[in-house]
Parts: structure tokens; C-alpha cells; sequence
């Protein structure tokens, strides 16, 4: 499984997902430190470097085919310590650049990540960009602390695949079905609607988005919970350490890659449970 890494930061989700059997193909992050960084760890790996030029034909250009597209888009207009413009906001709207990449290349899976309070500052739009390009999507809160981190760090992940029902449709019923989607804003995980009641029960408490790998997932987390050995004592006014403040804004963007580690292992355990049964590859 080929993985496009956007927004990547210091390459946690590449981290994790390679971690579970995947492999990244190419990065786009454009901060300089976090691209040195990815320089360091991947030095065979393409890194471009503003996903507003990102294209599929560019990719293809370069002999680069993902099946997986991840990727933590700006989180400053939605984060509760941010200015509270939203998804629409000039670093958290460049989600649109990625769902338009998605809408290019068509990649087997999508993985998401983003604070919590996406859920009521523009998961209704992720949600519904995600169905009008012919996605079914399984969401979930899950903090660091869930793996044993000790903090918090509670952020929503987002796992979406191709509805095949919707993949078999005429391409003028899909654009009318985007051009619907968008203009009702209507919240819908799926092209049919089907898990509208869940994002709704989400956003005051209640059960949330579920589906093939998000029970894959939350086998996978069974037993986790663990405490994590000491780390060793870095003060944040620590002199003499080269690129501190670049070193601490990089860190605190930064996913941790246990969490990627697992969704990826529940993606490649779903795709072999499914080859097993005879099943399409995809679901």
C-alpha cells in the first residue's frame, strides 16, 4: 500500500503507517525544518512542497500511484486556542486542496486527522466533500492517552474508502449528487446518507461513525492501554539545544505514530481478512 503523505510535519503518520506494513511514496509539507527532517529520515522519498500544486497529473509524472492518502490538515482555525474562523479559514481551509487531491487520484483509502473540535467547527464539510466524491467514512475521537501517552492530545481520525455502489454510477449523477451535497451542507458521511444520525449523535456525546475498520480498530486497541517509560527532561528554556523552537512547534504539530500504527494495521488486517473470504479487495 503506496502512501501520499500531505501536510506531513515530521513524517508521524509515515512513521506509524510504515510501522503496519505500508509504504510512503512521497511527502508535502512546506516548512523548511519539518522538510530537513523529512530529508534526514527519508532520503529516497519525493517531498514537495505546497499542496495548493500538488496534482495527480503531477504525481503521475513522476511515477507515483498512492493507494493511501493521509494527512493532518491545518489545524489553527478550528483548535478552541485558535481565532475560531473554522474550516473556512485561510490554513484550515486548505482541507478543499485535499479533498480535491482525493477527487484526483481516487486512492483506496483516505485517513484524516485533525483536533477535536473539528467535530462541531467543520466535520459536517469534511464529511460531506468526502461523500460527494463517493466515500463512505468511519470517524472516532481518540486521544493519546489511549495508547498510554501521558497526555491528552485528544483528536478525531477519519478513515474513508470508495463506496462501490456510488463508484458504479454515471459520472453526471455523481456531480449532481457533489453539487447537492454541497449546496444543502447537509452532514452526511456517505453518499446515501446512511450514517447522518451518527455525526449528529457525535456531536452531543453520542455514538460515532463505525464500520469494517473502525471494528478492526477498536480490536486493535484492546490491551493498549499502558503507561509509557519516562522521557528524558528537555525544559523548554534549555539552552544550547540547536533549533529548540523549531524542534517544540514541530513536536507539538506532530501525530503520535502509535495512533496511524494501528489505524494501518486495522486497514491491512481488514484488506487480508477480506481477500481471505473472496471478497473484493476493496470495500
Amino acid at each position: 500500500m503506496n502512501v501520499l503523505d500531505l501536510f506531513s510535519g515530521i513524517g508521524g503518520f509515515s512513521l506509524g503507517l510504515e510501522r503496519a506494513g505500508m509504504r510512503t511514496v512521497a511527502f508535502c509539507e512546506i516548512e523548511p525544518y519539518a522538510r530537513a527532517v523529512l530529508r534526514k529520515h527519508w532520503p529516497n522519498v519525493p517531498c514537495y512542497d505546497d499542496v495548493r500544486t500538488l496534482t495527480a497529473d503531477r504525481l503521475n509524472a513522476d511515477g507515483i500511484v498512492p493507494d493511501v492518502i493521509c494527512g493532518g490538515f491545518p489545524c489553527q482555525d478550528i483548535s478552541v486556542a485558535g481565532d475560531g474562523l473554522g474550516i473556512t479559514g485561510p490554513r484550515s481551509g486548505l482541507w478543499s486542496e485535499y479533498a480535491r487531491i482525493v477527487g484526483e487520484i481516487r486512492p483506496r483509502f483516505v485517513i484524516v486527522e485533525n483536533v477535536a473540535a473539528l467535530v462541531n467547527r467543520g466535520l459536517e464539510r469534511v464529511l460531506g466533500d468526502l461523500a460527494a466524491l463517493g466515500y463512505d467514512a468511519e470517524w472516532h475521537c481518540i486521544p493519546a492517552g489511549a495508547i498510554g501517552a501521558p497526555h491528552e492530545r485528544d483528536r478525531i481520525w477519519i478513515v474513508a474508502y470508495p463506496d462501490m455502489r456510488q463508484c458504479q454510477r454515471q459520472d453526471e449523477q455523481i456531480r449532481a449528487g457533489r453539487d447537492a451535497a454541497c449546496s444543502s451542507g447537509k452532514a452526511v458521511a456517505n453518499t446515501y446518507g446512511q450514517r447522518r444520525h451518527k455525526m449528529e449523535q457525535s456531536k452531543s456525546g453520542g455514538q460515532v461513525g463505525q464500520g469494517p475498520i473502525s471494528t478492526a480498530l477498536y480490536a486493535s486497541f484492546a490491551g493498549r492501554r499502558h503507561g509509557w517509560e519516562a522521557e528524558p527532561n528537555v525544559g523548554r528554556v534549555a539552552d544550547g539545544v540547536p533549533n529548540r523552537v523549531d524542534r517544540l512547534r514541530a513536536l507539538g504539530n506532530a501525530v503520535v505514530p502509535q495512533i496511524p500504527e494501528i489505524i494501518g494495521r486495522a486497514i491491512m488486517n481488514h484488506l487480508s481478512s477480506s481477500d481471505r473470504k473472496g471478497a473484493a479487495p476493496t470495500p
